[in-house]
């Protein structure tokens, strides 16, 4: 099986428990509890990937100061290393905000990790790969044009496509880029009515997919996860969670749903699988499922 390439972030998520809410100007609040984690959109993907045992190459690169120091660290700890020599700059870190109803706000500081030089993609072995992941953080940084033009210099392979709220910033040209790729693309309800301008997810699947052709994958939340490949549209049904917190929800989606499609999987099978896995998830207070919570799940 070949692998996938997965370009991106991985940062050090600062979680930080609300006791109520985000405070008002001027307010001053306590919280429930902190810690650091492993974290970024790539790095979260990479390991759900991991849980199904499809290969990949995290194709993130690694900063100095505290926060490159703390990722190093992980990454040595779990045998993962990244292709991507170190860059002579400070990584950053994401403050990930937990309301008590478990939803999540993030105030991101974009280090070296987000920042993609060209020739380091020299580094990849074309040859070993056959499927690649972006993020839209990268894609709309200053050096998001060199993710693309390897890309579309290797048309062979499948992009997959997470742009998050991220859609509307990206250079509109840059994004027609992308869309000429063909990339299975997706979004969470919110992003994909937002970008369609559409009142609803039929029509904003519908809008996407006239622009990608391929697969669009809209996440419904407790609703469940829609998705359309031209042909079909359907929602496959969702798996109920008591909320912890979303953090890393949408990641642990569609990097279950690419190991699923690599194993063969078909598009209804590998969503009702990831659907299953984003609601553990949903039910951990971190961004990472542990590996004896994903046994759990016999998948």
């Amino acid at each position: 099986m070949k692998k996938v390439l997965i370009i991106g972030s991985t940062v050090v998520d600062i979680i930080v428990n609300l006791v109520d809410s985000l405070p008002k100007t001027g307010e001053d609040v306590h919280i429930r509890s902190q810690h650091m984690s492993l974290g970024g959109c790539a790095y979260n993907v990479s390991d759900s990937v991991r849980h199904f045992q499809v290969p990949y190459i995290l194709f993130s690169p690694i900063g100095q100061g505290v926060y490159g120091h703390f990722v190093r660290e992980e990454l040595k700890k779990r045998g993962i290393s990244s292709p991507i020599p170190s860059p002579d700059a400070e990584n950053g870190c994401c403050y990930c905000f937990v309301e008590k109803s478990g939803e999540r706000s993030f105030v991101s500081y974009h280090g070296a990790e987000y920042l993609f030089e060209k020739s380091w993609f020299d580094l990849v072995d074309v040859s070993e790969i056959d499927s690649v992941y972006i993020c839209g953080l990268e894609i709309e940084e200053k050096t998001g044009i060199n993710i693309v033009e390897f890309l579309e210099k290797n048309p062979q392979l499948t992009v997959f496509f997470a742009p998050g709220p991220r859609l509307t910033v990206i250079d509109p040209a840059l994004t027609e880029r992308i869309y000429k790729l063909s990339p299975v693309l997706h979004l969470n309800e919110t992003e994909a009515l937002e970008v369609s301008g559409e009142a609803d997810i039929s029509k904003a699947g519908a809008y996407l997919y006239r622009k990608t052709h391929n697969t669009v994958i809209i996440t419904l939340g407790e609703k469940g996860c829609y998705y359309y490949n031209g042909k079909k549209e359907e929602i496959i049904a969702p798996i109920p969670a008591i909320q912890a917190d979303t953090i890393g929800a949408g990641d642990s989606h569609i990097g279950s749903v690419i190991a699923c499609l690599k194993k063969g999987d078909s598009i209804p099978v590998a969503i009702s699988k990831a659907n299953r896995v984003s609601s553990a998830v949903v039910a951990t207070s971190s961004a990472l499922l542990p590996d004896e919570d994903f046994q759990k799940l016999n998948i």
